[in-house]
């Protein structure tokens, strides 16, 4: 599977065109929306929240409730378009009033794409690089992701995510409990914290951050339970899922540090304390005593949970702007202020959900015969039945 996203941040429209998704695999507008609405909510989120509802207009691809097998387009309006529709306009513009309509930016803020991308693109006004470099192109990464996880729910597959910290307030979690039992806590959490107690002082540290026109990241963590065996490959570098979901977790704005399993807790330990002793028993075949090692061996799922975490950097726009050049004039300026979260770590963790349930699903989608989702679905369980026979 594939799938290419379009769209500016205060553009008329977001758009992503999923190509891949098997034939008669049931699919609604509501199982879109229901992830674009998770998306959006989570403690620290900025004032841009408030102005859009985001929901998902399918376009193509879907015929009563039902995919076609052909590729599926969905469209997220931008409510807060028609304040920029001068600005963001695609129509040619007079030279007299460019200065006035285009709110132009030449002023590159510390930790964004700006400078980098105006120098790579030759743009003198970087609004041309801010507004597609936005974080408001994970509105679509989720609705590709919806689609993912909906065929991965009809195949078993449960994924879930929740924050492990804020601004250096960790989540003490002592034992995890179900997948469903994650899934309920953390849509109640407006961090989506397990630890209630952390929780609490994770939302002061959001508020403090606020006050201080500061901005704080963390770490989240996704969960992903009831992939079969071997889903993946040790043959080839570019055919390894635990490669695929690093780059994808990294790939999320913002993101600097992905681990699978224990992850850099690996350097520090011996291998006793590392990898996962093999069991088997009539029911579930082979399994692992532990699962340190996340899901994965050899660039191949074992049948255990995928665990995937990803760190958030704080956000770069701040209330209390860093020093930066204007590009015009080479003097030192203060950044210019866009819109933005304090925190949008428990926002991220939505995103970084869906970014690991496209992977998993377009492995799935690769792996097995999936022109016809009734097939995908038979191939996929005669795989399961085979593993546990092995």
């Amino acid at each position: 599977m594939r799938y290419l996203t379009s769209g500016e941040s205060h553009g008329p429209k977001l758009i992503t065109i999923i190509e891949g998704l098997p034939a008669g695999m049931p699919l609604t507008a509501e199982d879109i929306n229901e992830q674009l609405a998770r998306r959006q909510k989570g403690h620290g989120r900025g004032r841009r929240m408030q102005i859009e509802t985001d929901t998902a207009e399918i376009g193509g691809g879907i015929r009563h409730g039902q995919t076609l097998g052909s590729p599926v387009s969905l469209i997220v309006e931008n409510n807060d378009w028609k304040h920029w529709t001068k600005v963001m306009g695609q129509g040619p513009i007079d030279e007299e009033e460019s200065s006035e309509i285009k709110r132009k930016i030449s002023r590159p803020r510390p930790g964004h794409a700006d400078l980098n991308g105006a120098i790579k693109y030759g743009h003198r006004d970087m609004r041309n690089v801010l507004e597609r470099s936005s974080a408001r192109e994970t509105t679509v990464r989720v609705a590709a992701g919806a689609a993912a996880k909906k065929l991965l729910s009809l195949l078993g597959i449960k994924i879930a995510s929740h924050v492990l910290e804020i601004g250096g307030v960790k989540a003490d979690i002592q034992e995890y409990p179900s997948i469903d039992k994650i899934i309920e806590l953390t849509e109640q959490s407006p961090v989506r914290c397990l630890d209630p107690v952390a929780e609490k002082k994770m939302m002061q540290a959001i508020d403090d951050a606020k006050t201080n026109g500061d901005s704080i990241g963390g770490i989240v963590e996704v969960i992903a339970e009831g992939m079969p065996v071997g889903v993946g490959s040790y043959v080839h570098y570019d055919r390894k899922l635990d490669a695929k979901l690093a780059g994808a977790i990294m790939s999320i704005n913002a993101f600097k540090g992905v681990e699978i399993g224990i992850g850099f807790e690996a350097a520090s330990k011996p291998g006793s304390e590392v990898h996962d002793e093999i069991i088997w028993d009539s029911i579930h075949g082979y399994t692992r005593k532990t699962n340190r090692l996340g899901g994965f061996e050899g660039g191949m799922t074992t049948g255990m949970p995928v665990i995937v975490k990803g760190v958030m950097k704080p956000i770069p726009t701040l209330y209390k702007p860093l020093n930066s050049v204007d590009i015009e004039t080479k003097e030192p300026f203060a950044a210019s202020i866009e819109r933005s979260d304090s925190c949008a770590v428990p926002a991220a963790a939505v995103v970084a959900e869906s970014a690991v349930a496209w992977e998993l699903a377009s492995a799935i989608v690769d792996q097995f015969y999936s022109d016809r989702f009734e097939g995908l679905l038979e191939n996929v369980e005669k795989h399961r039945q085979y593993a546990r026979e092995f």
